[in-house]
């Protein structure tokens, strides 16, 4: 599929219904591993996946300089997308903040243009909104960017609704990129509507529920010491308790279809709609192979009305200041 309007530097992006999220390459779901991360991204373009996904905040900088090197022999292949706007101290992971100023803008930009190797970024979203800097200056930045042919399209994350009309008022926004899966639904109260109104795509992220919907997770002893997951609410006792038993629902339907839970996660969230664009990350070729093979799997109307259904309890982040929300979860 296209996304973006026709006018941007090089036109529109082509990508896949999937794409492939490049976070869990650098520590956040465990420790890294730049050879199996640099594997996996070789294997997702043999496979003609085209959209690859980063930012400067994961690995603190690392997950951008491994794409950057992965992608180097290959860059006409790829949509390359990355994101600005958190920020943070090496030193003190826990020491986080947002930054939408104009002229941190500029130069997150160059530093992501220098870590990655390339000339152009194809997407470059604002990682999370700034409540201290209008969206009006920080997509004004942003545009400057395309306007000196460092970025081709603009994307938002993570972004309300108010957030998506006032910057869309300023430049073109061609994706906004949030969670969506199975557990996490509340986007389509009001984000997933308004962004087809304004032709712009929806990229989801976490699609498989940072893992739970793998069926991989059963406690949080199948968790290493440094995943980020073993201190966000779904993951905490009790909440992860009734999680894995929702989780049994789509085990049974995978066992039905012959494939895996993972497979139906993904297969729910491409029964969405042609415009929502799933980027399951992984480190390992095995998964990469078996997320793309999800787009065989055809679910019935009854396997759809047992997902429909499913209730994941527990807020999605620990801090939930760290993302606009502006409608409820669903019930």
């Amino acid at each position: 599929m296209t996304i973006g309007p026709t006018t941007a530097p090089g036109g529109p992006l082509t990508v896949n219904r999937q794409g492939l999220g490049c976070m869990s390459m650098s520590l956040v779901y465990g420790r890294g591993d730049d050879d199996s991360g640099t594997e996996t991204i070789h294997r997702a373009l043999d496979l003609g996946l085209r959209l690859i996904d980063t930012a400067d905040l994961y690995g603190m900088h690392d997950n951008e300089v491994l794409v950057g090197k992965a992608i180097r022999q290959r860059r006409n292949e790829v949509t390359l997308a990355t994101k600005f706007g958190i920020i943070f101290d090496r030193n003190d992971p826990a020491a986080r903040g947002v930054n939408g100023r104009p002229d941190y803008v500029h130069a997150a930009c160059n530093a992501s243009l220098a870590r990655l190797g390339v000339e152009v970024i194809d997407l470059y979203y604002q990682h999370r909104p700034d409540p201290d800097v209008p969206i009006e200056e920080t997509v004004g930045a942003m545009a400057e960017l395309v306007t000196a042919g460092k970025v081709r399209h603009l994307g938002l994350s993570e972004a309300s609704v108010d957030t998506i009309r006032r910057a869309t008022a300023v430049h073109p926004i061609s994706a906004v990129q949030t969670e969506y899966s199975v557990f996490s639904r509340d986007v389509e109260e009001r984000v997933l509507p308004v962004c087809r109104e304004l032709g712009i795509a929806l990229v989801a992220y976490s699609p498989l529920g940072r893992g739970l919907l793998t069926g991989t997770v059963k406690s949080t002893d199948d968790l290493q010491d440094v995943d980020f997951r073993a201190t966000q609410p779904r993951f905490a006792a009790g909440n992860l308790e009734h999680n894995v038993a929702e989780v049994a629902h789509v085990e049974t339907i995978a066992s039905a279809h012959g494939c895996t839970p993972a497979q139906v996660a993904l297969a729910w969230l491409a029964t969405r709609g042609d415009d929502v664009i799933a980027i399951p990350g992984t480190k390992r070729v095995g998964r990469l192979e078996e997320n793309l093979a999800a787009l065989d799997v055809a679910l019935s109307d009854a396997d759809l009305e047992v997902l429909d259904g499913l209730n994941a309890v527990g807020d999605r982040y620990a801090d939930s200041a760290s993302v606009e929300r502006d409608t409820p979860p669903l019930p």
